[in-house]
């Protein structure tokens, strides 16, 4: 009986491991390839708080999940911000030129 038990706590780790994986993986590509950091970081935040709500094991690493997602959510938004920023502003100068004599 203490067996079957020692079974479900182990299996139920599972949740908490993905959402931790998911937000170091986003944390560390959050900077430069944003457009796999968001979904990651948005997966993993979703697993740490399933995890979380369900009660399973792994609290430490679902809360992990949740921290490392949230953090790498920052610098993906700011990349983008300041990638449209700078577009933005490389197009209004390629409009405004004077011509070439």
């Amino acid at each position: 009986m203490e067996e079957n038990n020692n079974n479900n706590k182990q299996n139920s780790v599972g949740l908490g491991v993905a959402s931790m994986v998911l937000g170091i993986i986003a944390l560390v590509l959050s900077c430069c390839f944003y457009y796999i950091s968001i979904p990651c970081a948005i997966i993993g935040l979703l697993l740490g708080a399933a995890s979380l709500a369900l009660k399973k094991g792994g609290k430490g690493m679902a809360i992990a999940g949740l921290v490392t997602s949230i953090v790498s959510l920052v610098p993906a938004v700011i990349a983008i911000v300041l990638g449209g920023s700078l577009i933005s502003e490389l197009m209004n100068e390629a409009v405004y030129l004077p011509p070439m004599l």
